[in-house]
Parts: structure tokens; C-alpha cells; sequence
């Protein structure tokens, strides 16, 4: 069994399969030194980055301009602003979106969401 034949399999998964070969080779490697073997070998599995689409500003809706960049905010209500961000789960994401007042910045609405879908 070589890293060609499982070259995406995880060093502990690896080091699972490979116990009854070392064990009958007399070979005692931990963990740590198997981690240590397959980096200086250059084999370790890269981590996948999990790609989060939390901004699609091609989208068919009208793109309003920035009417509040240069006022001057006095009061609370006076302007709310949203934002919206992902939550990691164990397998997927969840899309928070918050209205904030921007003179208090406290938060007035919130929807937690599995996509990012629009209703319309």
C-alpha cells in the first residue's frame, strides 16, 4: 500500500491501516513521527479550504448608491444597515443577516438562513 494507491487518505486513517505492517516489521512509529515522515516526503494531504459565497454583487437586482456616506448621524434610528455572514456548521454553512442601527449599533432585526436565496 503506497500514497499512490491513497493519495487522499489523512495520516491517522494511514497510520489505522498501516499498524498490522509496522507491528509485523518490528517498527515503532507514532503518530507524530508519521506526521514528521510524510512532511519532510512532501505527502502530506493538503486541507481543502471550504470556498463561502457570501457576496454576489452580479446579481439582477438594482444596486442602490451610498446615500449615508456623508452624514452626520445624530440620533438612534436615524439609519440601519445590514450585513450578512456565514456560520460554519459540521458539513455546511448558514447565512446570518443583521440589522444594525448605525448610531446605537445595536442590532434591531436578524434571520438565520440556510442559503442565500432571495424571495420575492
Amino acid at each position: 500500500m503506497t500514497r499512490r494507491e491513497l493519495p487522499k487518505v489523512g495520516t491517522r486513517k494511514l497510520q489505522y491501516l498501516l499498524k498490522d505492517f509496522l507491528l509485523q516489521h518490528h517498527i515503532k512509529m507514532g503518530r507524530d513521527a508519521l506526521f514528521s515522515l510524510l512532511m519532510e516526503g512532501g505527502l502530506l494531504v493538503k486541507k481543502r479550504k471550504r470556498k463561502v459565497s457570501t457576496t454576489n454583487s452580479r446579481h439582477r437586482f438594482r444596486k442602490y448608491p451610498n446615500l449615508v456616506r456623508e452624514l452626520e448621524l445624530v440620533r438612534a434610528e436615524q439609519v440601519w444597515v445590514c450585513d450578512i455572514t456565514y456560520i460554519a456548521l459540521s458539513k455546511s454553512f448558514c447565512y446570518l443577516s443583521l440589522i444594525t442601527d448605525a448610531y446605537s449599533k445595536k442590532i434591531v432585526g436578524y434571520n438565520l438562513e440556510a442559503t442565500l436565496e432571495t424571495e420575492e
